[in-house]
């Protein structure tokens, strides 16, 4: 249940940092410019100075407007949702999905939709690949998967990193970086492996989901130590044999290259920077991809 606002909030003048006053579980650096209460990353409404909480913003604290002159928005100028991880939950769906259809139907499926360069398929009994125009493997290679393992460890990491991100994005941002990084983490991998050699899988998506994250975190002067011992393990582990590493460092450069647009674009320009830096990534997808096609053909 929420505190009134005028009421003493648990946490705040104790040993440590302060906690959020809608969420009392989540320790925050930030604070209401109006009424100072500590706010949480999914809490904060993006104002003209700072950040506000959504009681204040509801209210037209100090603005001189109605309750419903302005919807409360994120960090990143994206709309508040009742339910901040949405479309984390729906992206996991989709790969849960892909995933059964790849046990029920077998190797053919896979086979057909996997990222892969340019290879002859015994099933389907013709060459097949990106340089031979399917270029819609570069999409849904992001959402198979090798095994349960595979799946198991990358969903987890979605739910983990990407709940966060979309209550600080706003969804539409956030499915605009999901889908941009995964994209620039399949180019990378086709411009350098072998073109005979597939991969899947989401951690292309999710490493730029972690280099998006450590930028917000930064912006928000949260304890980074975290993600980035998080962040380090991962890449050691993807650099083991049998991972597509490419992948992940497509996605990553590219997590960091949008995720610093979503979150210091100015207010008066934020569209223009932020989905402006994400035509950019599709862009340099689209020289890679063209580069190796030429390459291949």
């Amino acid at each position: 249940m929420d505190q009134a606002p005028g009421s003493p909030q648990v946490g705040q003048d104790g040993p440590g940092a302060p906690t959020c006053y809608r969420h009392p579980d989540r320790e925050t650096g930030i604070r209401c410019t109006r009424c100072e209460r500590p706010i949480c990353p999914e809490c904060m409404v993006s104002a003209s100075v700072g950040f506000q909480c959504p009681d204040c913003v509801r209210s037209g604290s100090g603005t001189g407007q109605s309750p419903t002159a302005s919807r409360p928005r994120t960090v990143a100028g994206g709309t508040v949702t009742a339910d901040p991880r949405l479309f984390t939950k729906i992206l996991i769906g989709i790969n849960l999905a892909f995933y059964l259809v790849q046990l029920s139907v077998g190797n053919s499926f896979t086979e057909r939709f996997e990222l892969v360069g340019q290879a002859y398929l015994p099933t389907l009994g013709s060459v097949g690949g990106v340089a031979e125009g399917q270029w819609y493997r570069l999409l849904t290679a992001m959402f198979l998967h090798g095994g349960y393992l595979h799946i198991a460890f990358n969903m987890l990491s979605l739910w983990w990193v990407g709940g966060p991100l979309e209550a600080a994005l706003g969804r539409a941002r956030y499915l605009a970086l999901y889908f941009v990084t995964g994209l620039a983490g399949s180019a990378l991998s086709y411009l350098v492996v072998a073109p005979n050699q597939p991969s899947v899988g989401a951690s292309g998506a999710i490493f730029g989901l972690f280099g998006a994250l450590a930028v917000l975190m930064r912006r928000l002067r949260y304890d980074m130590r975290p993600v980035i011992a998080l962040l380090v393990i991962n890449l050691l582990l993807a650099f083991r044999g049998g991972i597509a590493w490419q992948a992940h460092i497509g996605g990553l450069v590219a997590g960091v290259v949008a995720g610093y647009a979503m979150v210091h674009a100015p207010r008066e320009r934020r569209n223009l920077v932020q989905y402006g830096t994400c035509a950019l990534v599709l862009v340099a997808v689209v020289v890679m991809t063209v580069i190796r096609t030429g390459q291949l053909t």
